[in-house]
């Protein structure tokens, strides 16, 4: 409900005040091509962050697991992976939808980035147990997600990320997420540890080795998304001065350099004589004797 809420809203915002023809596609959520090779690079993407999160726990602490195999915790789980998907949608929507790009307007791509990752990160400031470290993780996060945005001009690739990195470590692992550890009826995981390096009661999110991963994640999305960047980034070029048909112009070429010698044929020219003028008529000679006589 709050997905379809947030998308109807946005939706009016943008056919209203800005006349978008397509508010809904205009928020990030057109179904173009390859939208869920974008959706599943950011699964890869978040999938990788979680796990380059728990190595070290596994490593230097440890992490306790139970399981249930039993058919009703399946069915649990795949309810808790919609959960998880339609939670996260909702935030991107709500963190770099149509708040985001007016944003982009008014103040440009790295203010507006800044903003809304530091808005993110007081927002969830106020769950129970939250602390420095997990407003420094979110706010990191939200950096990432606004990068994944900017590169692809959608929601595809930062909502995969987003769901990569939650569902990852809440059914996966079993962890605690946002203090909550109740997530997966099949996985349970209970770590061990310093804080800042499993974030405690909060989990992950309020961990110091999480917010650094984050940040060491930002250039390999950058490289990942290039040839995205490339096809959604590239600037649309405007047509101006005169129209100019090149094909036409080479065929004409083509045709003119082509074409067989034909020896050009000159007008004929007649020269005529000259007419020879006639003799002017003189008046009669009043001084010639005849006159006189008859």
């Amino acid at each position: 409900m709050l997905v379809f809420l947030l998308v109807l809203g946005y939706a009016g915002f943008g056919f209203v005040l800005d006349d978008q023809l397509r508010p809904v596609s205009s928020q990030g959520l057109a179904a173009r091509a390859g939208w869920f090779g974008e959706t599943s690079l950011g699964l890869a993407a978040g999938w990788t962050i979680a796990v380059v999160c728990v190595l070290p726990i596994a490593i230097f602490g440890g992490i306790a697991v139970q399981l249930s195999l039993n058919l009703p915790s399946f069915g649990w789980l795949a309810a808790d992976a919609a959960y998880f998907a339609l939670g996260t949608l909702a935030m991107q929507i709500a963190f770099r939808g149509y708040p985001f790009q007016c944003a982009i307007r008014i103040i440009g791509e790295l203010p507006a980035s800044l903003m809304m990752a530091v808005l993110y990160g007081i927002f969830l400031a106020w769950l129970p147990g939250a602390s420095k470290a997990s407003m420094a993780v979110n706010i990191a996060l939200g950096l990432l997600l606004a990068l994944a945005y900017l590169r692809t001009r959608a929601l595809w690739l930062p909502w995969g990320l987003h769901f990569g990195w939650v569902a990852s470590r809440a059914l996966l692992f079993g962890l605690t997420v946002n203090g909550l550890s109740s997530h997966s009826p099949v996985v349970q995981g209970d770590t061990m540890g310093a804080s800042w390096l499993t974030g405690g009661e909060f989990g992950l999110d309020g961990s110091w080795v999480a917010f650094v991963v984050i940040l060491l994640a930002m250039p390999f999305v950058y490289r990942a998304t290039r040839d995205l960047s490339f096809k959604y980034n590239a600037p649309v070029l405007e047509p101006g001065g005169i129209p100019v048909d090149l094909d036409a112009a080479a065929r004409r070429q083509h045709e003119t350099a082509t074409r067989p010698e034909v020896p050009e044929v000159k007008p004929l020219v007649q020269i005529l004589p000259a007419a020879s003028p006639a003799p002017p008529v003189l008046a009669p000679d009043l001084d010639d004797p005849r006159d006189y006589h008859g």
